[in-house]
């Protein structure tokens, strides 16, 4: 008389795929149902099955009916017909019901079948140190292929096509040739007829506006936020705004960071600002202090500790004057100061001024030669030789030290050979 009341069974998996609890409004489940979806989407490289799994649960839990028959019996009771019967929506379905048919960008609609993605198109776009540490917005006209708002990418007034002839439809041609004795080689490429739709359109039947090419040319401006702290080589994505084609997902746009050579500052090791500066000898000895232009035009004056000394090569550093870190730009790393200490040229001092500079510095470590050492010393003088002099010396030498190598092997090669004969 009555129908037999399946028992009941597991009611909780439905819900553990979504990411939400039981008590879970409709509202809960489409935003958890879009998050999921987007994130497992097989053309954004994500798992197929975890995907289904995504729709399926969501087609039912969004219908009331068949989320109370599920709560109460568990999925059995669906499966065996209660509530309208098992799922049966294509789960690129119920995808597009959310986000259309062009949800990436793509011309036209899933439908249960996986599309070619695009590819990307990658720019590299040249920033300065001050646009990174201050950050910045950068609008960019680019051009690209737009499906044709005409005929919606069918290249035709009434979507008409027959298949190519030179393709047969594939899209693509293969061409053999010979290389060598019973040497064939195969090479495929684009076929030339219908430029790889595998469609020919007869010229009458053409869309006007787009010539039967399917898409159109188009402007877009895109505005780049570049963010404080971002760094070179780092990109900046616009999903889905590459060139479009038919049953294709439209690729992405990524722009690529190139930080231009600042002429003062250096960034290293993450977020620490690097700078040279130099010091004369009396500033490295008795002190000093200037004016440090930052990357934001801020003045800070750099000043030596009193009577500190600064050693040539030196470091300082000054916290939390570096580059902001990405994401929490009120975090910021180091600027360090490398000193170079540069000496007088050409400076003959006096013996009293000497004997004045002895007093305060550290005593010479310089050993004293006694007279009897002295008279068996020959007495030499030293004289100036630049950097540049010193380079070309050892080019001379080196290429001295080549010819003779050179002689040497020439010598060796004239040389007889002796061979010695068998008895």
């Amino acid at each position: 008389m009555f129908g037999r009341v399946p028992k009941k069974s597991d009611n909780t998996k439905f819900y553990e795929v979504l990411g939400v609890p039981k008590s879970a409004s409709q509202d809960e489940l489409k935003k958890a149902y879009k998050k999921a979806a987007i994130k497992n989407h097989p053309d954004k490289g994500g798992d197929p099955e975890k995907f289904k799994e995504l729709a399926h649960a969501y087609e039912v839990l969004s219908d009331p009916e068949k989320r109370e028959i599920y709560d109460q019996y568990g999925e059995d009771a669906l499966k065996e017909g209660m509530g309208g019967g098992s799922s049966s929506h294509n789960p690129f379905d119920i995808f597009e019901s959310f986000f259309g048919g062009g949800a990436f960008g793509g011309g036209g609609s899933s439908r249960g079948r996986r599309q070619k993605r695009g590819e990307d198109v990658v720019h590299a776009l040249k920033v300065s140190l001050e646009e990174l540490y201050n950050g910045t917005t950068k609008k960019l006209s680019l051009s690209r292929n737009a499906i044709c708002s005409k005929c919606k990418g069918k290249g035709s007034k009434s979507g008409a096509s027959s298949r190519c002839y030179g393709c047969q439809g594939t899209g693509m041609k293969i061409t053999t040739r010979q290389i060598g004795l019973g040497m064939i080689q195969q090479m495929q490429h684009v076929c030339p007829e219908c430029r790889g739709s595998g469609e020919m359109i007869s010229d009458r039947d053409r869309c006007p506006q787009c010539k039967g090419n399917k898409v159109t040319q188009e402007k877009k401006v895109l505005e780049v936020h570049i963010e404080k702290g971002m760094r070179d080589g780092q990109k900046i994505t616009f999903e889905g705004q590459a060139d479009e084609a038919p049953d294709t997902i439209t690729g992405d746009i990524v722009f690529v960071l190139e930080q231009k050579k600042h002429p003062k500052f250096d960034r290293k090791f993450g977020d620490d600002l690097y700078v040279d500066h130099n010091l004369s000898l009396t500033e490295a000895l008795c002190g000093f202090q200037f004016a440090l232009t930052h990357l934001d035009g801020r003045q800070l004056l750099i000043k030596s500790n009193p009577g500190e000394v600064i050693k040539p090569g030196q470091y300082k550093a000054i916290n939390d004057e570096g580059m902001p870190h990405h994401q929490r730009p009120f975090m910021k790393g180091n600027l360090v100061i490398q000193f170079h200490v540069i000496f007088p040229e050409s400076v003959v001092l006096s013996p009293e001024q000497c004997r004045k500079i002895e007093s305060i510095l550290p005593m010479r470590p310089s050993k004293h030669l006694t007279d009897m050492e002295l008279d068996d010393c020959e007495e030499t003088t030293l004289h100036d030789v630049s950097a540049e002099e010193v380079k070309r010396r050892k080019e001379q030498r080196q290429h001295r030290h080549r010819e003779a190598y050179d002689e040497d092997e020439d010598d060796d090669e004239s040389a007889p050979r002796v061979q010695c004969a068998q008895q």
